[in-house]
């Protein structure tokens, strides 16, 4: 069994893959999702995984569909997987009806590349409507209230590359 394969206790949460990514100076991209009411709409690039697909694939994919980030080198990935619970507001939506939240394996990258290569209109329709390099330790401040847990999750795993 691959570790996308979905066991029967964990079917109500979607496969799904986040991207901590860092600049060589240790601060990390945050993107602004395009149509969501702020102040709490800034999130790291993420998305489903397909059948099948082997995870750091996943999250290279999603990184260049949402961001046109290529140019990386995996620092490092989460253990196991991190879940959350969609809020009530999101039943009716199409992913909301399919799944009860995310369980998520999350991948620190350090952007190799020129900041010319960030294109958020890479794969349309875009998820971000603008980005900016951050502290990672600001992020659960600024995302949607029910991923901050994870966020928090998140920045304790990958302090290690972050900027003071």
């Amino acid at each position: 069994m691959s570790e996308v394969d979905t066991p029967a206790h964990l079917a109500p949460y979607r496969p799904n893959v986040g991207v901590a990514l860092f600049r060589p100076d240790g601060m990390v991209w945050l993107g602004r999702r395009a149509g969501a009411p702020g102040p709490n709409n800034w999130q790291f690039p993420q998305g489903g995984v397909d059948p099948g697909e082997d995870l750091e694939a996943a999250a290279l994919r999603e990184l260049a569909e949402e961001t046109g980030v290529r140019t990386v080198t995996v620092l490092g990935r989460t253990d196991g997987w991190l879940t959350y619970d969609f809020p009530p507001e999101h039943a009716g939506s199409s992913i909301g009806q399919a799944w009860k939240g995310q369980r998520q394996v999350w991948f620190a990258l350090r952007f190799d590349g020129p900041e010319a290569e960030i294109d958020l209109g890479a794969h349309p329709p875009p998820e971000f409507d603008a980005w900016r390099w951050a502290y990672l330790a600001e992020a659960p401040k600024i995302v949607a209230p029910f991923k901050q847990a994870i966020y928090r999750q998140v920045v304790d795993a990958f302090s290690v590359f972050a900027a003071g």
